[in-house]
Parts: structure tokens; sequence; C-alpha cells
């Protein structure tokens, strides 16, 4: 257990969505480690999770971000 806990003090108009209360949050509440932000808008952190497989799809299907396996004998 630490002896000094760091608070991290929230901003209005800063909104975060935390992974592991599956909440919005206004300013960081919880630790970086468990939140995705800063958004601008409640709306937008709302969206966190559609937002992060929207991008992780588009991350997997990014033919310039994998290199296609080469077969045996080609070049």
């Amino acid at each position: 257990m630490a002896l000094f806990k760091k608070r991290t003090v929230g901003k209005p108009g800063e909104w975060y969505y935390c992974l592991e209360h599956r909440r919005v949050e206004e300013g960081p509440d919880c630790p970086g480690k468990d939140r995705f932000g800063p958004y601008e808008s409640r709306e937008e952190a709302e969206r966190a999770m559609q937002t992060a497989a929207e991008r992780n799809l588009e991350w997997e299907t990014d033919p310039k971000w994998h290199d296609t396996p080469s077969r045996e004998g080609e070049e």
C-alpha cells in the first residue's frame, strides 16, 4: 500500500470512459490505465468502445500495417 496517493483532479468539460466501471466520467476519476479519453463531449465518450472497435478493425485490415507472409521459395 502506498503511503501517499497521487490524485488526479478532473477538469470540467473533459470526458472519459472508464473501462473498469464501464461508465462515462467528467474529469479523470479513475487511473489512466483504466480509461479512454479525454473526449470533448459526453456523447463522444459514450461511443468510446464503438470508436475503439472501429479503429481496431481499420488497423487489422490496413495493408500498410501488415506484411504479407511470403511462401517458401518466393520473394
